[in-house]
């Protein structure tokens, strides 16, 4: 998705809808199943920090190894941990910030489970 930013936002344009910065940015998400650093950091360079959902699919879509780095492909904390475009506010609103603002009725259930 990232990589088409430019042309949702010229379709958005050329059917008269507002920017998408203000239309679509407020209720719509991307996670980080990506698999890859370079993919990491593409998202994170095109959409803002406060559109970015933790995600991990351990166990999931892919579940070798990368023969390149010795690692699960779907563990996907090391991309964001690894990432020198995020900042630790960053990190920290990836990894639960947002997930607790998109999801605030987790904090309740956490919560009536004593977590």
């Amino acid at each position: 998705m990232p990589y088409h930013w430019g042309r949702f936002r010229g379709l958005a344009q050329e059917m008269k809808r507002p920017l998408l910065d203000t239309h679509v940015m407020n209720n719509v998400f991307f996670d980080t199943c990506v698999y890859h650093q370079p993919g990491i950091d593409l998202l994170n360079t095109v959409i803002p920090v406060k559109n970015v959902l933790f995600a991990s699919e351990m166990i999931g879509a892919v579940r070798g190894i990368d023969p390149t780095t010795g690692n699960y492909y779907d563990d996907t904390k090391k991309y964001i941990d690894a990432s020198k475009i995020l900042s630790p506010d960053d990190k920290h609103q990836i990894f639960e910030a947002n997930t607790r603002r998109v999801f605030p009725r987790l904090d309740a259930l956490l919560q009536k489970q004593g977590r």
